[in-house]
């Protein structure tokens, strides 16, 4: 026995009061920077590594039903194990504080961005981060097909989705629906050529005794039930309709607010592949159809979605406030209110179903503890989600070094940032907030001094 071993705790933790636990739960929506993988990793680290709320095995097995469903994983995850612990209330505050600080923080800044805009040094800041918006795009789709693309299959897949987005503008959910046909179909003709390997059934390492162990039994509300099911679906159906029903009956269906909610909820079931697999779609909708934001704003809110703690989907935040104010849908005299309502609801619409579906599907995976059998169909939209992410990357390139149109002369300025970003993410591995960081200071010494 090594040393390690011997210094491993050798009885479980105490039991965790929900105030207790209530605690953590505020903290980790303050500190939940670096995307869903470093966020999967802070949890990681302090649940399982060093509060031993719950065993690395369980942890995992909570992952992996969280990766197999639409919405961003690292919230779901936390929904999952605040509802795992502390019933359905421990479950929403855990998934609530961790978009909550996102939220609070993102009205803030997008009220900066769309109110002081013109400031000479804000528009330098803004100026420098769209390049490294470029680059940072760019390294997703790397990083996703690098993971992904294992086979001539998967490629010709991530190929497909991009003609079908780029040359022919196919709607994101049409790629997604075709993806999932493919990977059910091949997943039964071929199923080797969708077996790419998951990362999270990886070797276990113990930490000692946890809270929730291994084999520690179900609790007793974690088991299913119908009827818990269907009080789950029919809560969640409330909770969407009458909102929905309110904005329908005394604003009408084409009100920006309605269009809006209902879009969002739109963009809620299609997340699969996370934020930047349904960042297009926000993107067809948000800028080409509704014009709630230009492309130039999309790029802006991407990166402040990137430097604030909390899932990157919250864009959407971004997106509904500066559509809100824009739009001024309460008139000239309540901007910012009508910016803070509008980006409230479209965050209520695009979470409400990641905790009904974890509310309603956890006990499934609780009370089986059986593998997940979305493999080939997830294989394939993942594949897709990299042609998907690349045509982004050429979407926002083209509008940032080519402002006025390819007619005009290129600006060098931000093609260097967008080399130097470029570089600093894919050679050097620098994180993801410092190049934005420095980026930015670049853009304000160049407005400062032209």
């Amino acid at each position: 026995m090594n040393t390690a071993q011997q210094n491993l705790p050798t009885e479980a933790p105490q039991a965790v009061s929900f105030w207790q636990a209530l605690k953590f739960w505020f903290k980790l929506g303050f500190i939940s920077f670096g995307g869903p993988a470093g966020q999967i990793a802070i949890m990681h680290e302090e649940l399982v590594v060093r509060r031993r709320w719950l065993s690395e095995k369980r942890f995992l097995h909570a992952l992996n039903y969280c990766m197999v469903l639409p919405g961003p994983e690292a919230q779901q995850l936390a929904t999952y194990i605040g509802w795992l612990m502390h019933k359905t209330r421990g479950g929403i505050a855990a998934g609530a504080l961790f978009v909550l600080p996102s939220l609070l923080i993102l009205i803030g800044l997008s009220w900066i961005y769309i109110a002081l805009g013109h400031v000479t040094w804000v528009a330098g800041f803004f100026y420098g981060i769209k390049p490294a918006v470029t680059a940072i795009v760019l390294q997703a789709a790397y990083r996703i097909g690098s993971r992904a693309l294992k086979n001539n299959l998967l490629w010709a897949i991530a190929a497909a989705s991009f003609v079908a987005i780029f040359a022919m503008n196919v709607p994101f959910p049409f790629i997604v629906l075709a993806a999932v046909v493919i990977g059910f179909v091949g997943g039964r003709i071929s199923p080797e050529s969708f077996s790419v390997g998951g990362g999270n059934a990886a070797v276990q390492t113990a930490f000692g005794p946890a809270l929730i162990d291994d084999h520690t039994p179900t609790p007793a509300h974690a088991l299913f039930s119908w009827k818990r099911f269907m009080q789950v679906l029919l809560a969640g159906a409330v909770l969407w309709l009458v909102p929905m029903g309110y904005l329908v009956m005394n604003n009408g269906w084409d009100h920006t607010l309605t269009q809006m909610s209902w879009f969002f909820t739109k963009t809620a079931l299609l997340t699969f592949g996370g934020a930047y697999a349904v960042l297009p779609y926000v993107n067809q909708g948000a800028v080409e159809q509704f014009g709630w934001v230009t492309a130039t704003q999309m790029m802006d809110g991407l990166a402040l979605g990137e430097t604030t703690p909390g899932p990157l989907i919250m864009v959407v935040a971004f997106v509904g406030f500066v559509g809100g104010y824009v739009k001024a849908i309460l008139g000239p005299d309540s901007l910012f209110l009508a910016g803070a309502l509008a980006a409230t609801l479209v965050t209520w619409f695009t979470f409400l179903p990641s905790f009904i579906f974890i509310l309603a599907g956890g006990p499934f995976v609780e009370s089986t503890h059986n593998d997940l059998k979305f493999t080939a169909p997830l294989t394939a939209i993942t594949a897709a989600v990299v042609g998907v992410i690349l045509n982004l990357a050429l979407f926002f390139g083209y509008h940032t070094l080519w402002p006025q149109g390819l007619a005009e002369s290129l600006d060098v300025s931000s093609a260097l940032i967008a080399v130097g970003a470029a570089i600093a993410l894919f050679k050097y591995k620098r994180n993801v907030m410092h190049v934005i960081g420095v980026c930015g200071l670049i853009g304000i010494l160049i407005k400062l001094f032209p």
